[in-house]
C-alpha cells in the first residue's frame, strides 16, 4: 500500500509561481511511474504530466514550457513545478505513482488563479 499526500496549492495571481510537493509513505525507488493530474471546475480530469522508470517525461500541452515534474529519492517526494500561471490552470491537482502496476492516488490540493 502506497499513500501519497500532496501540499502547496495556493492562490497566487495569473502570471505567478507555485510549487507543488507529493510525499510518499515508502520508497519510490521502484515505482514504474509517478505523475501530476489535475481536476479543473466542471471539466474532467486531466494529465499534467507523467515520469516513467524509464526517463521518459510527458507534459499536457498546455503546460509544456512552464511545469517541471521532478523528484527527490532521498525524500520520498515527487515536484510539480508551476510558473507563469494563468487562470485556466486552476484545479485540484493530484499526484499519482503506479507501482507494480498498481494505481494510487493522492487526495489532492487546490490551485486557484487570479486574473
Amino acid at each position: 500500500q502506497v499513500q501519497l499526500v500532496e501540499s502547496g496549492g495556493d492562490l497566487v495571481q495569473a502570471g505567478g509561481s507555485l510549487r507543488l510537493s507529493c510525499v510518499a509513505s515508502v520508497r519510490m525507488f521502484g515505482f514504474n511511474a509517478i505523475g501530476w493530474y489535475r481536476l479543473p471546475p466542471g471539466k474532467q480530469r486531466e494529465l499534467v504530466a507523467v515520469a516513467s522508470s524509464n526517463g521518459v517525461t510527458n507534459y499536457a500541452d498546455s503546460v509544456k514550457g512552464r511545469f517541471t515534474i521532478s523528484t527527490d529519492y532521498a525524500k520520498n517526494t515527487m515536484y510539480l513545478q508551476m510558473n507563469s500561471l494563468k487562470p485556466e490552470d486552476t484545479a485540484v491537482y493530484y499526484c499519482n505513482s503506479v507501482v507494480r502496476g498498481l494505481d494510487y492516488w493522492g487526495k489532492g490540493t487546490l490551485v486557484t488563479v487570479s486574473s
